[in-house]
């Protein structure tokens, strides 16, 4: 979200939204003004914010609910009639699935519920945050979220804890931690607190149309080499075997990031993770999966005028046939769907094998839990804010998640019997297949400027062309060690 979330979509309109337009309309006021108020990111287009396995400092905020008695229904003592704030990014997830958990509460606690979808979190809540009035839970997703180190540092976020103790709605003997995927306790901790939940589980990789590859007689890739190769058949039969959402270029990184991974291990990735000294230029990996790319942009392998193109306007050009490959997150399919022929099949596959002595082996994935919801300590009524999470992860929810957005949750197997979307089959599919061999990265949920910005201005330059391998590699060390070296930049760490 993989990445956020990247998912916004175009023109959004619904109760209690606002239409925003084409992407980065009045984006640049609105960050200015937000970071202003200390509360989101020098202007990032991370599809995550950035959350952490180490680092934070601020006070956990325990529950400030206008207390109702504790019991086996209502395990986190939600007061019956006490009104609901909830604030949810609209992007390419939608918020249907959100306003379908707010019915349940509605009607289990008799309760209000203020439902807000929008495309600019950080605009519309550091100004309500910085008063002291913020909605009890938020998905703080989208190009324009929240720096949720700052609200962790800061104390304004609530400790989660009590949600993961509490039980599930499905089998009381189970509590909420039980049931979901332990990468989604590890990703939403804040030094020793637990205090985002990432909802959502995204599967990314390299998406494609299995359609257009059975029609042409080709097979999905194996390798790096492989896929140079069958490049040239595509391009021979007259269509581009790649595009990219050239306006936000770090989409791109959520391929070749874990490409590094899957080649040079975790060990390797993690010291990039971690802004260590020549992380980037002293991993072969890097240099390999690099050169790739470079050979991909001389062959010019890439959709013409793809560098021009916004999300939407690459996946609508693939959907078109005009593109084989996409590299992508899983909730493309639910974004994609207004523009995507019923046969197409749609599919993603895994990591390619390197040129050999891979660490991690053939079929590895990039796995992660997304979809940040964050719930306000110092809110009107944050135990319904937990509770309304409590009432998403039960397997009704999951589910119905899974089929209006076609996308996984952080439920484990809630999925199981049910019939599933292509795009959605497909990833489940690969997640399986991959079983332990699973990536997950922090270099762009910790530093988004550098990752989305920085190093993202240097990929687009790479796929036109423009910048040669070398000069990306030894530009994106100098990033990196630029970010180390700066105190105002609050850093983490991962043990390897």
């Amino acid at each position: 979200m993989g990445s956020t979330s990247a998912e916004n979509v175009e023109n959004v309109e619904n109760d209690g939204t606002e239409n925003t337009g084409a992407p980065g309309v009045g984006r640049r006021d609105l960050i200015r003004r937000s970071v202003a108020l200390g509360l989101i990111s020098v202007p990032t287009m991370s599809f995550l914010s950035a959350c952490a396995t180490g680092g934070g400092g601020g006070e956990s905020q325990e529950s400030k609910a206008p207390g109702g008695p504790k019991s086996a229904t209502n395990p986190l003592g939600v007061k019956e009639g006490a009104a609901l704030e909830a604030f949810i990014f609209k992007g390419g997830l939608g918020d249907q699935y959100a306003k379908d958990a707010e019915a349940d509460y509605k009607a289990k606690y008799k309760a209000e519920v203020k439902h807000t979808g929008t495309q600019q979190v950080g605009p519309k809540l550091t100004p309500r945050f910085a008063g002291g009035n913020p909605p009890d839970v938020i998905d703080n997703s989208g190009a324009d979220h929240l720096d949720m180190n700052k609200l962790s540092t800061q104390g304004q976020l609530q400790d989660l804890q009590p949600l993961l103790d509490a039980p599930s709605l499905d089998d009381a003997s189970k509590k909420i931690s039980d049931v979901i995927h332990p990468s989604t306790i590890e990703k939403g901790k804040h030094g020793d607190t637990f205090d985002v939940l990432y909802y959502a589980f995204t599967i990314y990789g390299t998406w494609y149309s299995q359609k257009a590859l059975d029609d042409n007689g080709w097979e999905y890739p194996k390798s790096l080499d492989d896929m140079v190769k069958l490049c040239g058949e595509i391009k021979k039969k007259g269509i581009a075997p790649w595009t990219y959402a050239g306006k936000y270029p770090y989409y791109v990184h959520f391929n070749l990031f874990a490409q590094i991974a899957k080649i040079g291990g975790m060990d390797g990735w993690i010291a990039i993770d971690n802004l260590e000294p020549n992380a980037w230029t002293g991993n072969d990996a890097v240099k390999q999966v690099v050169e790739h790319y470079e050979e991909l942009a001389a062959k010019k392998y890439f959709l013409q005028g793809s560098q021009g193109l916004t999300h939407i306007q690459s996946q609508t050009a693939w959907n078109k046939g005009k593109a084989i490959f996409i590299p992508n997150g899983s909730w493309v399919e639910n974004e994609a769907a207004p523009t995507t022929p019923k046969d197409f099949r749609m599919s993603v596959g895994a990591l390619f094998d390197g040129s050999g002595g891979d660490k991690l082996p053939h079929g590895t994935l990039r796995a992660e839990p997304s979809e940040p919801y964050i719930v306000a300590g110092k809110g009107k009524n944050p135990a319904g804010g937990m509770e309304l999470l409590r009432i998403m992860l039960s397997k009704k929810h999951a589910q119905n998640f899974a089929t209006k957005v076609k996308s996984l949750t952080c439920v484990v197997d809630a999925t199981e019997g049910m019939t599933l979307s292509p795009g959605l089959a497909s990833a489940s599919k690969a997640f399986k297949d991959a079983g332990d061999n699973i990536i997950s990265l922090q270099l762009q949920e910790w530093y988004p400027s550098l990752t989305d910005e920085k190093i993202g201005g240097l990929t687009g330059q790479l796929l036109t062309g423009e910048l040669k391998a070398a000069d990306w590699i030894k530009k994106t060390q100098q990033y990196a060690d630029a970010v180390a070296k700066d105190d105002s930049v609050k850093k983490f760490k991962r043990e390897k």
